[in-house]
């Protein structure tokens, strides 16, 4: 039997002496991946680029060709072999599941390496400390952008606009002494205070007002609906605080 005819791709990239484009490389994998040999055509001067781009008609690279059908870039290549693209703007919840993943495995390293143990009371409230702390990392990151967004919704920045930069850095500190397990006197009312008025304002904004928002739990650049994610980040506080004022 003859050998099957393997298939064929031409890929234009830029590699340029100081920039190597990163999508062309993702093109050149998936094309491999899928089967392809690659006639790789790799432009190496600006001059090079901006000629293919103009005989070509299009304002990127790469270009990818498939039996001589142009397919157009990487996100294109995608689609053409059905796998998913994330569209600008789009909805996700993916960084906080990953957010709160993380951290519950945190806690659980630490449980095991401290008391011998993953599955430990001491790893629930590790878990709570360690996301508040992460989450609060994410805000501090940008903490002008963060504030805006939180200024459409908190009912306590709406009459206090200041609230929306100290709400990070109290969230931190708050998860930090709960970590260290020590000044609960401080730790518990703070974050039943942050908790409690962070949960009536996503309560009435989502349930009540019925607001499609960004949640700006996750930073100023999150693309998480406000609603859910925000209410249990603020229940786990409130949750957290209970807990540490009847031991």
């Amino acid at each position: 039997m003859n050998a099957p005819i393997p298939k064929t791709a031409e890929l234009y990239r830029m590699t340029l002496p100081d920039h190597t484009c990163p999508y062309g490389l993702k093109a050149l994998d998936l094309l491999k991946r899928q089967g392809f040999r690659v006639e790789d055509h790799r432009l190496e001067t600006r001059g090079q680029v901006d000629a293919f781009k103009a005989a070509h008609e299009v304002k990127t690279t790469p270009q990818v060709f498939i039996g001589g059908r142009q397919i157009g870039g990487y996100d294109d290549l995608r689609r053409h072999f059905g796998r998913p693209v994330a569209e600008p703007g789009a909805t996700s919840y993916r960084p906080v599941v990953v957010l709160f993943a993380m951290t519950a495995l945190m806690a659980l390293a630490v449980s095991q390496a401290t008391l011998g143990t993953p599955f430990t009371v001491r790893a629930a409230e590790w878990f709570i400390g360690f996301s508040m702390v992460v989450l609060a990392l994410l805000k501090l990151q940008d903490v002008e952008t963060f504030s805006t967004m939180f200024l459409n919704y908190d009912l306590l920045a709406k009459r206090w606009a200041p609230y929306g930069y100290v709400y990070p850095f109290a969230e931190g500190v708050a998860g930090l002494l709960m970590i260290a397990g020590v000044l609960t006197w401080i730790s518990a009312p703070l974050a039943l205070f942050i908790g409690g008025v962070g949960a009536v304002s996503v309560f009435k904004a989502v349930y009540i007002d019925r607001r499609e928002l960004k949640c700006a739990c996750v930073g100023g650049a999150s693309k998480v609906p406000l609603g859910f994610v925000s209410l249990t980040e603020n229940l786990m506080m409130i949750a957290m605080a209970v807990w540490m004022l009847r031991m």
